[in-house]
């Protein structure tokens, strides 16, 4: 059956979701985050796009941003692919990293542009990952007051006011209001062992990294999968996003 054609935005703004295959995590450090920030710039200033907001999770990626001269697809491959390969690279790691086929919704109105804008920005409160928006490192929100400069922070803070003191404090107000809409996003799951937890367990027991597990030696691999099994609150799928190990060795093993 044929693959369902992307919705094209009459504005040429969307909000995308990128998320790790088998919601697996995409970032294992710091500096991983930080190189991804650098590709959405590298590529912004190729001039592929105009990039309003961001929001790095584990396992996802929030962007809101808006195709130049390219299309959507074609920008937001050239970021993917560029980050898979130096992420593989580093990790002495093979495959794929991202869904091949990432999320998106158009973003036609100045009112939805703003709904998606705040939405992304407080997906770490939803995530009850922080209590407060400006506590999370990771989402372009501190950009806004000053806080690095990837994103058109004059286009959207010239929606709330022409001047820049009282754009701000619209800006801040309209974003720590508490979002009833519901946008793009992943389907959460209820785990006994969060991600995090399980990779720490790996690194603790084991003695080695969840992102390299993939390249193990067979029998120790399938050693290491079965006490992971074993594990009270963890599943095949939980095992499988953590390590990049499949779904169908985790099972065998």
């Amino acid at each position: 059956m044929p693959r369902k054609a992307r919705e094209q935005s009459p504005t040429g703004i969307y909000h995308v979701m990128m998320r790790g295959i088998n919601r697996q995590s995409i970032f294992e450090e710091e500096k991983d985050r930080l190189k991804f920030i650098e590709k959405l710039a590298e590529f912004r200033d190729k001039n592929s796009y105009r990039l309003f907001a961001y929001c790095l999770m584990d396992n996802h990626i929030h962007i809101l941003l808006q195709e130049l001269s390219e299309p959507i697809g074609v920008s937001i491959k050239r970021i993917s692919s560029s980050y898979v390969l130096w992420f593989n690279k580093k990790y002495e790691r093979c495959g794929h990293l991202f869904q091949e086929r990432f999320k998106s919704e158009i973003v036609s109105t100045d009112s939805y542009f703003l709904t998606a804008l705040r939405y992304i920005h407080q997906n770490p409160i939803k995530a009850k990952i922080v209590e407060d928006i400006s506590h999370y490192k990771w989402s372009s929100y501190g950009e806004y007051f000053g806080q690095g400069h990837i994103v058109d922070k004059d286009y959207v803070l010239g929606m709330f006011s022409g001047t820049s003191s009282e754009a701000l404090r619209l800006f801040e107000i309209f974003s720590r209001e508490m979002i009833t809409e519901v946008c793009l996003d992943v389907e959460e799951t209820k785990q006994g062992i969060s991600d995090v937890r399980l990779r720490e367990i790996l690194k603790e027991k084991f003695g080695i990294d969840s992102i390299k597990l993939a390249n193990e030696e067979r029998k120790r691999q399938e050693e290491i999968l079965k006490e992971l099994k074993q594990l009270k609150g963890t599943s095949i799928r939980q095992i499988s996003r953590t390590t990049g190990v499949s779904q169908t060795r985790v099972w065998k093993a």
